[in-house]
């Protein structure tokens, strides 16, 4: 535009309003303009512009894609996830253009905020690169991401209490009466990390001394946990209790249990993370901890739509619950800290 202006002898005001027709410019000006932006393929730029007079009313919700795991976006989680933000965004009357980017780098959400292509971003899950939000915070962009608190964090997080999630699975089944309890997940995700800090706060708690040969590092994947029992079975460990940090891992860990004859609960009593739809539909039906997925959500709609008002939303941290069901077995000790537990009807 500045070029336009320079070789028109006029200011980019008066381009810019040419280009739009406004009346304010003369005929002769708006056709000299018009025809020095086709001579140099200007187009107007339609997202920043909408953007510029608040007019785009599309918030970018980025899933990052992992090349190592290739988790897919069809992952119950991610699926709910976008379920409860198509929601809450549709309520506040806003789009939701949804897309991925490298786990890599996370810094690519910034495009579609540089490019108007969004007033703002909602990334699902912070991955490996804290550094790079952190770099995105800075230039004080309106992101907002469901991940964990951590130390140092320039960033706003929208996610649940880790820590309290896995020590509440790990109570449970150390109260049924479990005492080789394994841990599958990646620890290299914050919160997984978190959910094995809860784990072995748990055991600690319990005087269980924490084994390392009994965790397994598993991408959310069905085939990770068919990878992770293969794995444990290497190791030649006992295992009596399983501890999956998501639903999928432990549905693909009990039917892994099955088909090598182990029952579950008898043999090996198995805990999910989620709660997602099929976890009360499964064979048997799951014990998870319950991530409120509807409520982080419009939590996450909230706090980008305070960010774009001018506001400074704070970090939010959701509560867990543990939802009993037949993948474990009878408590066989209330001696145990159940605070959010309940019994699935």
């Amino acid at each position: 535009m500045s070029d336009i202006a320079r070789l028109a002898g006029v200011s980019t005001a008066t381009v810019s309003r040419a280009l739009n027709d406004s009346p304010l410019v003369t005929a002769e000006t708006r056709a000299r303009v018009k025809e020095l932006a086709r001579s140099l393929n200007y187009t107007i730029n339609v997202g920043a512009k909408n953007l510029r007079l608040r007019r785009n009313k599309t918030v970018a919700v980025v899933v990052p894609y992992d090349s190592a795991s290739r988790q897919s976006v069809s992952d119950p989680f991610f699926l709910s996830m976008l379920g409860s933000l198509a929601d809450a965004l549709t309520e506040h009357g806003y789009d939701m253009l949804l897309s991925r980017v490298d786990a890599r780098q996370l810094d690519a959400a910034a495009q579609f905020i540089d490019t108007g292509r969004a007033m703002g971003v909602i990334l699902i899950g912070q991955w490996r690169h804290h550094d790079q939000l952190n770099q995105m915070a800075a230039r004080n962009l309106p992101i907002v991401i469901w991940g964990a608190l951590l130390p140092q964090q320039l960033y706003c997080t929208i996610g649940c209490d880790n820590i309290a999630g896995g020590a509440l699975a790990t109570e449970h089944l150390i109260a049924c009466g479990r005492r080789q309890i394994a841990f599958l997940g990646d620890t290299k995700l914050p919160e997984v990390h978190l959910r094995l800090e809860g784990y072995q706060r748990a055991l600690a708690r319990n005087n269980i001394r924490f084994n390392k040969r009994l965790c397994v590092s598993a991408p959310f994947l069905a085939e990770g946990a068919r990878n992770a029992i293969r794995e444990l079975q290497q190791r030649n460990i006992e295992f009596d209790a399983v501890f999956a940090c998501s639903d999928l891992l432990a549905m693909t860990v009990v039917s892994t249990l099955q088909k090598a004859g182990r029952r579950v609960p008898e043999d090996v009593a198995v805990v999910g993370y989620d709660d997602i739809e099929m976890a009360s539909h499964a064979h048997p039906p799951l014990t998870t901890v319950r991530q409120p997925i509807e409520a982080g959500g419009r939590a996450l709609v909230a706090a980008l739509l305070e960010f774009l008002e001018g506001g400074r939303p704070q970090p939010k941290t959701l509560a867990t619950e543990l939802i009993v069901r037949q993948s474990t077995p009878p408590v066989l000790s209330d001696n145990h800290d159940f605070t959010g537990a309940r019994l699935a009807q």
